[in-house]
């Protein structure tokens, strides 16, 4: 006659294991008290030494030191999300702040603050051409070194002819009638134009440059 524990699961006769039918169980064949299960190591948090080889078989020195790989995954792949949220909320409140900012620069009539690009993407010794405050009303942006940065309206006061940045010149030159001003100041050396560049406001946040107002000298 068979075991009794070993007998066919659809055997009517066989004997049951109170612990697989106890209390509040009864018909649920195959199932276990959860207090059964062993609660098996997260498998991200297991030590793996570099080798693979076992805990004891290590040298000395790695028991003493171990390097638990997965766990500094786990911890580099936290730290990366925590940046990452970090950082968009930080892009979100800074977007928010300038929407502020422009609707009462608005209520007061001042002019708006708009991104002209990243500071990455304009490497010393480069220009843009970038519109503000208007869609067709061009500017120049001007890196002539690292921590230094430069706009101009592009439009000449002589006779609006669209002028050129001359870098290692320390020059901004009109074409139109040889007109030119100076790189860090935007007032006429030479040629016809007798006013200024008129200067664009600039702030850096973020590593992102913004346009926020323009100032025209009287002279």
């Amino acid at each position: 006659m068979p075991d009794a524990q070993h007998a066919h699961a659809d055997d009517p006769h066989a004997h049951v294991d109170p612990h697989l039918n106890g209390p509040g169980r009864e018909g649920l064949t195959g199932t276990v008290p959860g207090s059964h299960y062993v609660t098996l190591p997260v498998r991200d948090q297991i030590t793996i030494p570099p080798d693979g080889r076992p805990h004891d078989a290590q040298p000395q020195w790695r028991q003493d030191f171990p390097i638990d790989w997965p766990q500094d995954q786990y911890v580099a792949r936290r730290d990366f999300t925590k940046f990452l949220v970090l950082t968009s909320l930080a892009f979100v409140v800074g977007q928010v702040s300038i929407g502020v900012q422009n609707l009462f620069r608005r209520r007061r009539g001042d002019l708006p603050i708009r991104k002209i690009a990243n500071l990455a993407d304009v490497p010393v010794g480069s220009s843009i051409v970038f519109d503000y405050p208007g869609e067709h009303e061009p500017c120049l942006l001007i890196r002539p070194s690292e921590h230094v940065l430069l706009s101009y309206s592009q439009s000449c006061t002589h006779l609006a002819c669209a002028v050129v940045p001359r870098i290692p010149d320390n020059c901004i030159h009109c074409p139109c009638h040889n007109g030119y001003f100076d790189l860090h100041t935007g007032r006429p050396t030479a040629g016809p134009p007798r006013r200024p560049l008129p200067k664009i406001l600039l702030d850096v946040r973020q590593g992102v440059v913004y346009a926020t107002g323009i100032e025209r000298s009287p002279t």
